[in-house]
């Protein structure tokens, strides 16, 4: 596409007051402009080169790290050479956690007969440890089932599913911080979490809901471990288990990369999108699934962009985050430093993908008015690939960068995929590696996306409005997510009467 057929294109998408209704004429243009970005990314598109050079040249992009600091440089670099004159980074001070080593011995209690069981660190662990106590089972490690050891566990450590395995108690599972935090307040001296996933396969991941160092180890084994453990301990209910670690920490510069096409739309000159996805990874693999196939797709859609010379009416901001995994670091610089500049308000939408693959629809989560949209944007998608199944649900979640976005008010959307079983269970593991990567996968990641985000930069109006201080408040009750948030430290809005 070249920009003097942008120049044609009047309107994109009609929105009314209540509901999206695109007209026939606005519909067929978008549809051309689909057809453009589709064939694109089908012919040109680099996602899933990319993404393999920086697995096989950098391998990790642990944040703070050496590999950290060449894959910010290597997707700065890129975005240049795809013709974006607009690249920066935007730096931010952050803890940097890294693994030094960790042991894990299990033996019945009174008796020196310790058994080595394979174990890794959790990040911002201590910094040095060393806890010698006895086993509590705490099953899926769900507020009830503290409530049910609490008794027990003061001075112990706690053995808790990452997870959740039958029986289940509870509406739904939490983030291993947020375990963490719990064990911590119950009293715990450790914690041992057992991965969910078969194939002795070992997780790392933050357990900490602040960002900085926790008080108490806290270590991952794999499955098999975990029930050779609880088997032990139907035999043995006085299990003793001996952790020792040591891990580095210091403040580091890390920073996110972003790239901006600005819009050109003077009624909307105060209004931007922003497409993001974390770039850093754990250190124990590569980081392909998470979150090589989000950011790298992201990078892509950026290329396919300029390679077409498209110029939205609104502004968009590609922002390649870091120190996600630590604690969302890099999106809470980001919201952090637009709050600052007083630009925060110009952010009507976000798009995140972490670990987005193989994309078949969105989630507009928990933003009820952008469904309609979504599913009628969609519907013109089918129209340049029928293979699109235009799923649009409508959930809110946590745990990745949207978050940021989501407590300042800020509707976000995500795209919605599919991970092959055998792929999945790398998340955060020592299997995750570019070898579970399909390129056809991540092209459709990228084409969808691309498509999507033209579209929304487009539109007349944004349906989803950004909320005030207590309406975000109510959003959040709404959804069930209060209590996350409470145990994450980030809920802002006190007792709500």
């Amino acid at each position: 596409m070249r920009k003097s057929l942008y120049g044609l294109i009047a309107i994109v998408l009609l929105i009314t007051a209540t509901a999206y209704n695109p007209i026939k004429d606005d519909a067929d243009e978008l549809e051309e402009i689909f057809r453009q970005i589709n064939k694109e990314v089908i012919t040109n598109g680099k996602a899933y080169e990319t993404l393999g050079y920086a697995c096989k040249t950098i391998g990790h992009r642990l944040t703070g790290s050496s590999n950290g600091k060449k894959a910010e440089e290597y997707v700065h670099n890129l975005l240049k050479s795809y013709g974006f004159k607009d690249v920066k980074y935007q730096p931010f001070q952050v803890e940097a956690w890294s693994r030094d080593t960790v042991s894990l011995s299990i033996a019945p209690r009174k008796s020196d007969n310790f058994r080595d069981v394979e174990v890794v660190s959790l990040a911002m662990t201590p910094v040095e440890a060393k806890v010698t106590s006895e086993i509590v089972d705490v099953g899926n490690g769900l507020e009830v089932d503290f409530q049910a050891v609490k008794d027990k566990l003061p001075g112990k450590i706690a053995l808790v599913n990452i997870g959740l395995l039958a029986p289940i108690k509870g509406p739904r599972n939490l983030h291993r911080s947020e375990k963490t935090a719990l064990a911590t307040q119950y009293g715990a001296a450790g914690v041992i979490f057992v991965n969910t996933v078969k194939g002795n396969v070992l997780l790392t991941g933050t357990a900490s809901v602040t960002g900085g160092l926790i008080e108490i180890p806290a270590v991952c084994v794999s499955l098999e471990s975990g029930m050779e453990i609880r088997a032990w301990l139907s035999q043995e209910p006085n299990l003793v288990a001996m952790i020792d670690m040591k891990n580095f920490s210091r403040m580091i510069k890390a920073r996110n990369v972003i790239a901006t096409i600005k819009g050109d739309s003077k009624r909307f000159k105060d209004e931007k999108i922003v497409i993001g996805g974390h770039l850093d990874s754990w250190d124990l693999a590569q980081g392909a699934l998470d979150n090589g196939i989000g950011s790298f797709s992201i990078l892509d859609v950026a290329r396919a962009f300029q390679a077409l010379g498209i110029k939205p009416k609104r502004t968009i901001e590609f922002v390649m985050f870091m120190g996600e995994e630590e604690g969302l670091l890099g999106s809470k610089a980001m919201i952090e430093k637009a709050n600052k500049s007083n630009t925060l308000d110009k952010i009507a939408f976000m798009f995140n993908l972490d670990m987005a693959n193989n994309a078949n629809g969105f989630n507009t989560s928990g933003r009820g008015e952008m469904v309609d949209l979504f599913t009628k944007i969609g519907a013109v998608i089918q129209k340049v690939d029928p293979a699109y199944k235009n799923t649009v649900i409508n959930q809110a979640g946590l745990h990745s960068d949207h978050q940021s976005f989501m407590l300042e008010g800020i509707p976000t959307a995500s795209p919605i995929g599919s991970i092959a079983p055998d792929a999945v269970g790398c998340y955060h593991a020592n299997c995750d590696s570019f070898d579970l990567i399909k390129k056809d996968e991540m092209l459709n990641t990228v084409r969808y996306t691309a498509m999507m985000l033209y579209a929304i930069a487009n539109t007349e109006a944004i349906p989803a409005k950004k909320l005030d201080y207590y309406a975000t408040r109510d959003f959040f009750i709404k959804q069930n997510l209060r209590k996350e948030l409470e145990l994450g430290r980030e809920w802002k809005w006190g007792t709500v009467e």
